[in-house]
């Protein structure tokens, strides 16, 4: 996969992509990921990649000009243009799972009040929201989803069944992750479940089971219709 971010703050973006299950997919050659700045594609005597809106309004908008010739110098025939907006849909798991299978993302990371509304209109195909809430930029946003979606490539983990028991993922019918317990077996009162001790593999996996159940029900019970199983426990 090859992923694309075209932003004003590269240097934002570079050290995300360095770092981690990203970084470390980038280095084994797993994906390649590059950074664009608009900023190398503004015209005019000053450089001007932004202006004030026509109407009037507080705030500046990215110019079309320079954020379309961006994209085009990266586009393929497979890319998937990714705007990150307040305005999309709801990232989840399922859309990171469907844009993993994807050969080459392109993401759109905006600024200040955001993009010339022509630029959404001529070269982006996806549109999403990381929250209900508003960021100053769009590459915060832009590195999560890939951070979400090379999770989900072959081979950029160490286990792929990690990412399968995730929240949210099939593994746990769509609900949360169980409670997990490491070394030492007693910590300040607290003890580790003694089924985790027993080396029952299988009472091991419904206590999991349960425990995943009961978190989703007490934490999200948003999610509870996409739980296959009624059984719960408490967290």
């Amino acid at each position: 996969m090859r992923i694309d971010l075209l932003t004003l703050f590269p240097e934002l973006c570079q050290v995300a992509l360095s770092t981690g299950v990203i970084g470390r997919s980038v280095a084994s050659g797993k994906i390649r990921a590059v950074v664009t700045d608009f900023r190398q594609f503004a015209h005019g005597r000053h450089g001007s990649v932004d202006d004030t809106p026509y109407g009037g309004g507080p705030g500046m908008l990215l110019r079309p000009e320079p954020v379309v010739a961006a994209v085009e110098s990266v586009m393929s025939d497979s890319a998937a243009v990714v705007l990150t907006t307040p305005a999309g849909e709801p990232f989840t798991q399922r859309t990171a799972q469907e844009l993993a299978r994807r050969e080459h993302l392109i993401f759109l990371c905006g600024r200040y009040k955001g993009f010339d509304e022509r630029v959404r209109e001529l070269v982006v195909t996806h549109e999403f929201s990381i929250g209900d809430y508003v960021l100053s930029g769009g590459e915060l946003p832009a590195l999560v989803m890939a951070d979400a979606i090379v999770r989900r490539i072959p081979g950029t983990l160490g286990n792929l069944d990690s990412a399968d028991s995730d929240s949210f993922s099939a593994g746990r019918g769509g609900g949360l992750d169980a409670a997990h317990y490491t070394r030492p077996p007693e910590y300040r009162g607290l003890r580790v479940p003694e089924v985790l001790l027993s080396g029952d593999h299988g009472a091991v996996a419904e206590f999991e089971e349960r425990s995943s159940h009961g978190r989703t029900e007490h934490r999200r019970p948003d999610l509870r219709a996409a739980q296959s199983s009624p059984r719960k426990e408490e967290p």
